[in-house]
């Protein structure tokens, strides 16, 4: 489990497929302590859940490998994904930790495209698009994982729906190079999963 609040950036520094394309083995560069990276450790990639099968440092880096299976290629940018991609970072949570954003599992729902960029004093807006099966789940005010990012919906209509992202995000994350139409990884609430599913049920 996640809480979607973004502890570092890393660097795609390697990228081999394998399996016939079908399995991408990448290696991400970070600033983590190497010691606190185990083999079969999970790491938030982007929002994507991902197992460390060997870590290391170089120079004055740490580097972990991970791999991106055909499913997880299918369903999230990581299709998209190349050398030189930077990618949102966060530990697995444990026991006792702050919960700062929100309960995030790291299993991306899919893909948002971004329709719109506005730039406010010290702020920005971003207007999103995503599929009816997936915009049944926003609600405004409520929470979404947007390339590991836990954010805060602003307004909703229809299958769009708007954030605004602070400084510190800004900073922080991925998100100040976010333009018009790019895509990035969405995971929709899993309280509101469960609440639809309970409603369906009855």
């Amino acid at each position: 489990m996640f809480t979607g609040i973004v502890t570092d950036i890393g660097e795609i520094v390697s990228l081999t497929p394998t399996a016939q394309g079908q399995l991408h083995r990448l290696r991400i560069a970070c600033r983590y302590d190497r010691a606190t990276i185990a083999d079969g450790a999970s790491i938030a990639c982007n929002g994507v859940c991902l197992t460390v099968v060997a870590s290391g440092v170089e120079g004055s880096k740490t580097w972990f490998d991970v791999d991106a299976a055909a499913e997880t290629l299918a369903l999230t940018t990581a299709k998209h994904w190349k050398v030189g991609t930077r990618l949102n970072l966060e530990r697995a949570l444990k026991i006792g930790d702050e919960l700062g954003g929100h309960i995030v599992a790291g299993h991306a729902d899919g893909i948002a495209t971004i329709v719109s960029r506005e730039d406010l004093p010290d702020m920005a807006r971003f207007e999103l698009r995503t599929t009816r099966e997936l915009a049944r789940f926003i609600a405004t005010k409520g929470s979404i994982t947007l390339d590991g990012v836990s954010l805060t919906i602003n307004t909703v209509a229809d299958v769009t729906f708007s954030v605004l992202i602070i400084p510190h995000t800004l900073t922080v994350t991925t998100i100040g190079g976010w333009k018009a139409v790019s895509e990035v990884n969405i995971e929709v609430d899993l309280m509101a999963r469960y609440a639809a599913r309970l409603t369906e049920m009855k």
